[in-house]
């Protein structure tokens, strides 16, 4: 068959599945027409509802404007009757637009309240389609742990001897192999993919299998079985062109041409992803164009025709940004900073780079794979927990025996009561000591939990903030080594190194101050302190930093200004207020600190004229167990460490801290040191 043929096939099937739910519709709009029509003075009722909501589910990849609003006309009508069904399916269609437009956070809050009112109507089957909703929506935006806990939750709630919940199961166990896939464990993820497909298999449901197929054969493609992918893609292939459900074939053609891809068969790669294109442009998948577009930028990249391979990975990018897939925006980011990087383009080349290595980071930091393996545990666990049950119930059955055999002795022979009564005191005994040591064990294990606590921040921080800058340099030094950066690209690079290194440094001494209190405990030795000086000797520490902004800084504290606190620690407070007043102070703004006098104390005000706080930023600033971490009004980075450390060490040394600040005004930091007069007096 020539490549007209095939092209002649292929958009025949197209246009034979946009008819097949072009039919749908019209057949869903002419079933409204005949109930209004029929009963015009009652019409909105539960059937009407219905009615809406299967044609606005009919409208998700394609017009998803005149679904929402479908959507919210069958919401309001259910209101109107009380129809909590009709309410619980509205909620969900609702979860799916904003979960299309990426607004993860507002489409988990309509998913939630699903979840209620399924639990009003005890839907079992609802309960699990809802669970893996909030699942996917969970991974969509990268959060692993939340997304399995909730399959998890699911597979606790289906009942798989039920034949109806059959299908849900297989669902739940490919969505746990793609959690795995995302975190490169194929094997893990194939075992999944496995126990799916022969759920699918025994079921006898061809287009569940197909779909089933389509995700397994992505993950055996990328562990090397090209052959075993292609037979499975096929298949499902043929499945969905016989079915016309053309999303998922579009999906389909874009696995297909990775198959391709991954083999380095760049030609037909293309070929399926322009088939996989045709499709999308009656579809507003966004998820499924972003997956399409980075893999054509790959394939026009090993094809060496960069100009092409520019133009889809940032189309690419601004998918994946409107959507807010970290995943999306670190691959083609990353396509973008080689491509840039051939055409001597280095500030572009520069921005990308920055862009993969803070995304790649954050999606490669321990958390989600911990999530991962400590729920592997927990089910280890439970199972455990069970097992101990069982035998708990054994244990006392056997007791029961014991006792009532030992109550009928005691009737015989009264003179065991005298034994039995010395047996009862050194139980209590025993009993006093038993909750004695459950009370120490209640102790270490707190202690053990702040501990694991710390070194969890400790590890995020070195893994996070450390090594980000450091990866980037070590990147930029490997790119001039080995020759693909010339030496003019390299020395582009050289202000933006200083600046990652001094950053560096400064969360390197808030690491060691902060580390050094949580395990060892920090000791408090107040002393007479100069506190201007304190103040004069940070701004020439900082004065380079606010030079660069072209900041000035006003210091207005006057001359022997003397405070009886512990030097270093108040040192290491003006150092993290007068730095952060920088970072979020634009160019040509200023810094003022001052004082004002109490009766015992002297209370130190830093002002900034920057960006300032909103009311929710404000109510966290300084909790407890809450790190507050931004970029400045130049993309400076922080660990969230310094307010912390300005916190503790403030009501360490006997004051007190706030924040005073406006959105768009600038932030007033103030606190509290004791006066030298008073200590004075008391050491004296």
């Amino acid at each position: 068959m020539n490549y007209k043929h095939v092209l002649f096939l292929f958009m025949y099937v197209v246009s034979t599945s946009l008819f097949g739910q072009r039919e749908r519709i019209d057949s869903l709009e002419t079933a409204i027409e005949n109930h209004i029509a029929s009963q015009p003075e009652i019409f909105k009722d539960s059937t009407y509802v219905d009615l809406l909501l299967a044609l606005a589910s009919e409208y998700e990849f394609t017009k998803p404007d005149s679904l929402l609003l479908l959507t919210k006309k069958a919401m309001a009508i259910s209101n109107e009757m009380g129809f909590t069904q009709g309410k619980q399916k509205a909620q969900v269609l609702m979860g799916y637009y904003f979960s299309d437009m990426g607004r993860h956070k507002q489409a988990l809050v309509h998913f939630e309240r699903a979840l209620g009112y399924v639990r009003l109507l005890n839907d079992a089957s609802s309960q699990v389609d809802i669970l893996n909703d909030i699942g996917l929506e969970y991974a969509y935006s990268g959060n692993f742990e939340e997304a399995l806990k909730s399959y998890l939750h699911a597979l606790d709630v289906v009942d798989p001897i039920k034949e109806d919940n059959m299908v849900s199961l297989a669902i739940l166990n490919e969505n746990i192999a793609h959690l795995y896939q995302r975190q490169n464990e194929p094997k893990t993820a194939l075992a999944f993919y496995e126990k799916a497909k022969k759920i699918n298999d025994q079921i006898g449901d061809e287009v569940n299998s197909a779909m089933s197929m389509v995700n397994h054969a992505e993950v055996l493609s990328k562990t090397g079985d090209h052959q075993t992918a292609m037979y499975q893609i096929n298949k499902s292939i043929t499945t969905f062109e016989k079915e016309k459900i053309y999303e998922w074939l579009a999906s389909t053609y874009t696995v297909k041409g990775n198959i391709y891809l991954n083999q380095k068969k760049y030609k037909w790669a293309i070929y399926w992803f322009e088939q996989g294109a045709i499709l999308h442009k009656d579809l507003k998948d966004d998820r499924s164009r972003l997956q399409l577009f980075n893999s054509m930028s790959q394939a026009y990249l090993g094809m060496q025709m960069d100009s092409l391979a520019n133009k889809y990975a940032t189309k690419g990018f601004e998918i994946a940004t409107h959507i807010k897939s970290l995943e999306g925006i670190a691959n083609s980011s990353k396509t973008l900073y080689t491509i840039n990087n051939k055409k001597n383009n280095y500030e572009e080349a520069l921005k990308f780079h920055e862009i993969y290595h803070k995304i790649s980071d954050s999606i490669s930091q321990d958390k989600n794979k911990k999530g991962l393996a400590l729920f592997k545990t927990k089910l280890k666990y439970d199972q455990q927990k069970k097992d101990l049950m069982v035998q708990n119930e054994k244990e006392l059955a056997k007791q029961r025996t014991y006792f009532y055999v030992a109550a009928g002795i005691l009737g015989i022979l009264l003179t065991t009561l005298i034994p039995l009564y010395f047996n009862q005191k050194r139980q209590k005994k025993l009993n006093i000591e038993l909750k004695e040591i459950t009370k120490n064990l209640k102790q270490r294990e707190s202690e053990l939990n702040g501990i694991n606590r710390t070194k969890d921040k400790l590890f995020s921080i070195i893994g996070h903030d450390l090594r980000g800058p450091i990866g980037a340099l070590q990147g930029i030094l490997n790119l001039f080594s080995s020759g693909d950066m010339s030496k003019d690209g390299f020395l582009a690079f050289v202000p933006k190194l200083k600046t990652d290194v001094d950053h560096t440094l400064f969360t390197l001494n808030n690491l060691l101050s902060w580390g050094h209190g949580q395990m060892n405990g920090t000791r408090t030795r107040p002393k007479i302190t100069a506190l201007d000086h304190l103040v004069e000797n940070n701004i020439n520490l900082l004065s380079e930093l606010a030079a660069n902004k072209s900041i000035k800084i006003n210091n207005e504290l006057p001359e022997r200004l003397m405070g009886y606190t512990d030097e270093d620690q108040i040192d290491i407070v003006f150092r993290n207020l007068i730095s952060n007043a920088i970072k979020f102070t634009p160019k040509n703004g200023m810094i003022t600190i001052g004082t004002e006098e109490m009766s015992d104390q002297w209370k130190i005000m830093i002002n900034d004229t920057g960006v300032g706080m909103d009311t929710e930023v404000l109510q966290k600033i300084f909790k407890e167990n809450t790190n507050m971490s931004t970029y400045g009004t130049d993309n400076e980075k922080g660990t969230g460490l310094g307010l912390a450390l300005c916190h503790e060490m403030v009501i360490n040394n006997g004051g007190k801290i706030w924040v005073e600040s406006l959105l768009g005004s600038g932030s007033t930091f103030y606190f509290t040191v004791p006066k030298v007069e008073k200590k004075y007096r008391e050491a004296s």
